[in-house]
């Protein structure tokens, strides 16, 4: 039986391709999550380099532009034979981002109309954000949610971390409603030291709700990005026959002829998805609607070049990411 989000959840994302860009469905069929995380940052990192954003990557990696009075014995001279620039080797007291990944693990998450579902590719986004920032150094933290916060790992940078941070991605969620209210109440109180917060859910909530929440966290001085999750079938309602269709979080049924109502979920879809992203910008929040078959290194380069934006580079701190050290 198809199983359908109500018309109030999803936002449209864009879904650029990359000829060069590791193809999703290949991307999880790796089971160990954090392969699959180190393969999407070899995939992004390889893709910048042949990109026209040459040096990007190394911005946002283990190196920083030289400056003078750096030591010469740390320059990468084999960079410099590349790019025509001198950079120095970036060393872990230089780094003071604290990100803390909250993720959804409600049971809308679990919906798929592919070989996977938007909680797959959502904690796989997570790994490969986490693994990216562990590689800098960075401290990096999680929180996965249903109604509650069901698990949660303050940022450090220290041995141990991402494996236990992959540990509790790769645990299966029970499966309850969305409720953001609790959640990011409770992390606001939980997570004073002010850091960036990553909220990756599909944001099956009432606008209002999500605002206010949103609008707690950034009051209390932390700097937000939202990347909205959805299945390509949720964006664009692309069914054809008649069925029975489940709501996949209240467990309620409904017959439903898709042409009958296409339009009408469309165009509840389109405002619904105005409403959200108005509400992130409104709030100076960074928001990214992301569909489930968009590569993952894109994902992971959409966020850095939204960090670099606004001017803040990862592992490199500002005002409202995570001053006063990340240990």
């Amino acid at each position: 039986m198809p199983e359908l989000d109500p018309p109030r959840s999803p936002g449209q994302p864009s879904t650029p391709r990359d000829a060069t860009a590791i193809d999703p469905r290949a991307l999880m069929r790796i089971k160990s999550l954090q392969m699959r995380a180190k393969v999407a940052v070899q995939g992004f990192i390889k893709g910048i380099h042949r990109s026209p954003y040459h040096g990007f990557s190394v911005e946002f990696s283990e190196y920083r532009e030289y400056t003078p009075g750096d030591d010469t014995r740390y320059i990468d001279w084999k960079l410099f034979a590349r790019s025509d620039r001198y950079h120095v080797k970036r060393f872990e007291d230089e780094t003071n981002l604290r990100c803390t990944l909250v993720v959804d693990a409600s049971r809308s998450m679990g919906y798929s109309s592919g070989p996977y579902s938007k909680w797959e590719y959502a904690r796989t986004a997570a790994a490969t954000i986490a693994y990216f920032l562990s590689r800098q150094r960075d401290a990096v933290g999680l929180v996965t949610f249903e109604d509650r916060i069901t698990d949660y790992l303050p940022p450090r940078h220290r041995p141990g971390q991402l494996r236990r941070l992959m540990g509790m991605l790769e645990r299966e969620p029970i499966g309850k409603a969305t409720d953001l209210a609790k959640p990011l109440e409770e992390i606001a109180a939980t997570v004073r030291k002010r850091g960036l917060i990553v909220l990756i859910s599909d944001l099956l909530v009432p606008v209002e709700a999500l605002r206010t929440r949103l609008g707690y966290l950034r009051s209390r001085g932390h700097d937000v990005v939202v990347l909205r999750v959805l299945d390509p079938a949720e964006v664009n309602f692309q069914f054809a026959n008649p069925a029975m269709f489940r709501d996949v979080e209240s467990g309620q049924e409904l017959y439903v002829d898709p042409d009958a109502v296409r339009t009408e979920y469309l165009r509840r879809f389109g405002e619904h998805a105005a409403e959200v992203e108005r509400a992130c910008s409104d709030l100076g929040v960074e928001f990214d609607p992301i569909a489930t078959d968009r590569p993952l290194e894109l994902v992971l380069f959409d966020l850095l070049k939204a960090r670099m934006r606004r001017g803040r580079r990862p592992g490199r701190g500002s005002n409202a990411a995570g001053r006063g050290g990340a240990r």
